[in-house]
Order: C-alpha cells, then structure tokens, then sequence
C-alpha cells in the first residue's frame, strides 16, 4: 500500500486514484504521455507553447494554462517533456517558470533528453527551493509513447520513484532506477548515443548492398535476422523500404543527442572518435532538409 504524501495535491494510492498533474510540453510524446495520464483518469493542468497542440487533451477534460507558472498554481506535481535544456530551463526558472510557484516539498519529474550535467544542475535548483526532482527521460518514441510502453530511465530518491511508479506504469512497460540525480539521464544520453551510431551504420551497410545490386529488402532480411542487427532497426525497416520518413523520432533531435552526448563527453574527459563523425553525419543531413524527418532518413541522405 502507497504511504500518503500530505504535500502532494491527492496521495498516489493504486493507478486508479484520480489526482492533479500538471505536464508541460505536448510534442509528439509528452501530448501521447499525457493522454495516457488523462485515459487513466487523472485530471491534467497542461502547458505548450504552441497551445493548439493542447486541443486533444482540452476537448477531453484537461485545463490549458496560460503559462508554466499556472501550472504550479494549481499542482504539486508536474512533468516535463520537452526538446532541448534550454526549453526546460526557461519554463522551470525563466520569468514565468514554474519553480518558485510551486508549494514547498513539490515534485517535478523531468522526462526531457538532456545532459547529465545539467540535470544535475536543475536538480539541486529545484531542491535548494524546497522541492524534490526526479529525472526519468524514456527510451520509445510515437508508437510506445500512444500505447503506454514506454520505458523510463530513472534518477532520483527511491522514495520519490515509488511514489511515482504508478504514473510511469500508465504511461510505460518498464521503469529502471538506475540511480540519484541525473543517473536517468546519464543512460538515455547512453542508449540515444548507440541508437544514432546504430541508425548510421546501418544505413551505410544498406548502401553499400545496394550498390553491388543487392535489393533492399534482400538486404533487410538477411541483416535484420542476423546477429549484427539491433532489435529497434526492425521496427524502421518499413519506413526504409517506403522511403516514408515520417518522424517518430525527428533527426534534429537525434543530432541534439549526439551533440549532448559529445558535450557531456568533453566533461567526462572521455575520448569518442566515432561519435563525433557520427554527428557531423546528422549535421550534414540536418542542414540538407532532413531536421524534420525521422532520424532513419539518414540512409536518405547516405544514398544520395
């Protein structure tokens, strides 16, 4: 049985208690992550910059705040997921952030990809204003995100992610405690790091395939059955063959990743050749009109 939290606005008991949540950021997974809240019957108080992107979730019963310290007016619990480090610290401690309204012993749980440094930063931020933080960014994108299975990767107090648990279960399969503060993020930075590596490689076995006149579904089904093949590439497999790019997961943000992850290198004093040509790869497919697609489109770019 879940201990009641007196600071929170309704004590997490089971998935079934309805309480007060405010998310902020409604791209393409925060709006399906909060719709997920909302179908297990929470009430949401949200927040997009582009408000419009709310219209789901207000026609089904979700409050639209004018800004993200509306947001903390009404919650004691909030959720952010948002595209850059930047975009988060404006709405936690810009001049309309949500931090300093935020009642004391608060909970923000941040699922953002950034930098473990600065979660780090956000983290003692938060807590030096009397509130608690966890970081638990999510490995999944679209289709995970709409079905609830995502997983998230967790950093924070043990009695904070417990308390948490039930949320992250609606809106995932898996939550890994990986450590303290900033530990989530360190393994997302990890795991998206390895997916762009991955994402590349593959892409560059295809090319050279069908350039020695190997078709490309003869070329997907014999690697993907192979033992090379990351299990996520079978899932980009149609959007390959079909050349339809659609974003799941845009490339300017797998390009955002990769740079973080070359930042948070450079402080680690951690030397990684690969994946600075690696970056400069999506770079060189960002600036080329790609930014908007799915990062798969780097085999796009790679053919030419």
């Amino acid at each position: 049985m879940w201990l009641v939290n007196p600071y929170l606005h309704n004590s997490i008991t089971s998935t079934r208690s309805s309480m007060k949540i405010g998310f902020i950021g409604l791209g393409i997974m925060g709006s399906r992550m909060a719709a997920n809240l909302q179908k297990a019957g929470h009430e949401l108080v949200v927040y997009n910059r582009t408000a419009s992107k709310a219209d789901e979730l207000v026609a089904n019963g979700a409050q639209l705040a004018s800004s993200p310290e509306e947001v903390a007016q009404q919650c004691r619990l909030v959720f952010t997921m948002l595209s850059t480090p930047d975009a988060v610290e404006e709405v936690a401690t810009g001049p309309q952030g949500f931090l300093k309204v935020l009642p004391g012993n608060s909970l923000w749980v941040d699922c953002s990809t950034v930098n473990p440094s600065f979660t780090a930063r956000m983290a003692q931020i938060a807590l030096k204003m009397g509130h608690r933080f966890v970081d638990a960014p999510v490995s999944g994108s679209l289709m995970p995100a709409q079905n609830g299975q995502l997983i998230f990767l967790v950093g924070g107090e043990a009695k904070d992610v417990e308390e948490i648990r039930p949320l992250l279960d609606v809106m995932g399969k898996a939550v890994t405690h990986v450590g303290g503060h900033g530990q989530g993020a360190s393994m997302k930075m990890t795991v998206n790091m390895l997916m762009g590596h991955v994402m590349a490689a593959f892409s560059e076995a295809l090319t050279l395939g069908s350039s020695l006149g190997i078709s490309e579904e003869v070329l997907c089904q014999t690697l993907l059955s192979g033992p090379a093949a990351a299990p996520f590439l079978k899932l980009k497999e149609n959007k390959l063959l079909t050349r339809d790019f659609s974003p799941e997961f845009p490339l300017e943000w797998m390009h955002k990743d990769l740079h973080l992850a070359s930042v948070t290198a450079y402080e680690q004093g951690v030397a990684l050749p690969g994946l600075q040509t690696v970056k400069e790869l999506y770079a060189q497919a960002k600036q080329n009109g790609l930014a908007d697609q799915d990062f798969s489109s780097i085999y796009s770019f790679l053919k030419g």
